[in-house]
């Protein structure tokens, strides 16, 4: 049993708290929202998805039946743009589903592509690292829903970025499964998804003047560069 409860997340999603891992400070544990049942997350949708299972709200479910799916279809080239997921774990607060932490050469959180942004604007190291993280993107082909600035983090090694990396938002929700539909198909809702990556780069680069951050969503609580001797980066 892991003990999450009476430590600080270093990051909330919209129904998961992310914790750094105790043993291994390369690993992180998403778990479910103890404020946000799956009985809740039922109830808010409308007619016919309120009629479904609650394991179908299971966030964690989903995405370890997703990173299956990858590595199964993909294989190893898959990490290239997308964090490792290494199956799940028994917490305090429930069953935890265990993941690589993207970390930068430093020990410290990569920061999100939207913090990024909003931080220091579109550099031309930022622009060039989203046409590489795209071009890998298309290239190995992974199935997505919306690519949103939160779900995608800059990793950087000696202050320069190495890669971006996708954390979160994998998978298709179409009624035929992606990998079953022909390869043009595939492309082009590849491409669809990156076109709308680069609207809300458009988007959010517009709101930079406002005083506040849109949302808490992209933001870390707390940023800590792991002891020397604590766990073995698996990047």
């Amino acid at each position: 049993m892991i003990a999450l409860a009476q430590t600080q997340p270093f990051a909330r999603g919209g129904n998961r708290l992310c914790f750094v891992h105790p043993q291994d400070a390369h690993r992180c544990i998403k778990v479910r929202r103890p404020d946000f049942s799956l009985a809740d997350r039922r109830r808010k949708k409308g007619f016919p998805k309120n009629l479904k299972p609650l394991s179908s709200f299971d966030d964690n479910r989903e995405e370890w039946g997703v990173m299956q799916s990858l590595n199964r279809n993909l294989g190893e080239a898959v990490y290239q743009c997308v964090s490792r997921c290494y199956g799940f774990v028994e917490t305090d607060m429930g069953k935890g589903l265990c993941s690589e932490l993207i970390r930068n050469g430093d020990g410290t959180i990569a920061q999100t592509l939207k913090k990024e942004l909003w931080d220091a604007g579109f550099s031309d190291e930022l622009r060039q690292a989203v046409a590489d993280f795209v071009q890998r993107w298309e290239a190995v082909g992974v199935p997505s829903r919306d690519l949103l600035l939160h779900n995608l983090v800059v990793q950087r090694e000696r202050e320069s970025i190495s890669r971006i990396v996708v954390i979160d938002g994998l998978g298709s929700q179409g009624l035929v499964p992606f990998f079953w539909l022909p390869r043009a198909v595939r492309q082009k809702k590849i491409a669809r998804k990156v076109a709308n990556l680069y609207q809300r780069i458009d988007k959010l680069l517009g709101q930079r003047g406002q005083k506040e951050f849109p949302g808490y969503h992209g933001l870390l609580f707390h940023n800590d560069a792991p002891p020397s001797n604590q766990g073995n980066s698996s990047q």
